[in-house]
């Protein structure tokens, strides 16, 4: 089997868009293509139910992808559309399989929380529901590399998870973008 994959990036439009571009361009070419459809404010009724969310997001914006990259920043877990993109990836679908996760600390990540020491994170402060798959092992997270070899096989290693670990999408989904330091239950 190919090492190459069809990636989704999900990431804080306003304040991250410069990393996805980078992300893009730098490892683009490693991958069997990179899906740049994410959910944008107005795209989906946020009063319809969870479950239409998650199966519109599933079905129509990460349809055939086989990773998703969630690469987080200062203010990544407040945003109600990463939780959904999340919580729609790694769902099995008639039309399409779940998908691998794996997050991605941006360099920005650490100049807003400077109390954490760079290598680590605090799990209040990135994705909540990428911090349940991260504890029960589905997912995992990395600092930002430049290494298109490390990052290719660091989504392989998501892809290969996804059909040996089962993902936690048991928290309830954002209704609106959350506000903060950092999460609570």
């Amino acid at each position: 089997m190919s090492n190459r994959h069809k990636v989704f990036v999900s990431y804080h439009h306003a304040l991250d868009e410069s990393y996805k571009r980078i992300f893009e361009l730098r490892f683009g070419n490693v991958f069997e293509a990179i899906v740049s459809g994410s959910v944008q404010d107005g795209d989906i009724d946020p009063s319809l139910p969870a479950e239409t969310i998650r199966q519109k997001i599933r079905d129509e914006y990460l349809r055939d992808t086989s990773v998703t990259v969630v690469l987080i920043g200062a203010q990544t877990w407040q945003r109600k559309h990463v939780d959904w993109e999340i919580g729609s990836s790694i769902r099995d679908t008639k039309l399409n399989p779940r998908s691998g996760l794996l997050g991605i600390l941006l360099p920005t990540y650490y100049e807003s929380h400077t109390s954490v020491e760079c290598g680590k994170y605090n799990p209040r402060t990135v994705p909540p529901r990428l911090y349940d798959n991260i504890r029960c092992e589905f997912a995992s997270i990395y600092n930002w590399s430049e290494n298109g070899a490390t990052v290719q096989s660091r989504i392989h290693e998501a892809y290969n998870r996804k059909s040996t670990k089962q993902p936690d999408n048991s928290r309830a989904s954002f209704g609106k973008n959350r506000t903060g330091d950092e999460w609570t239950d």
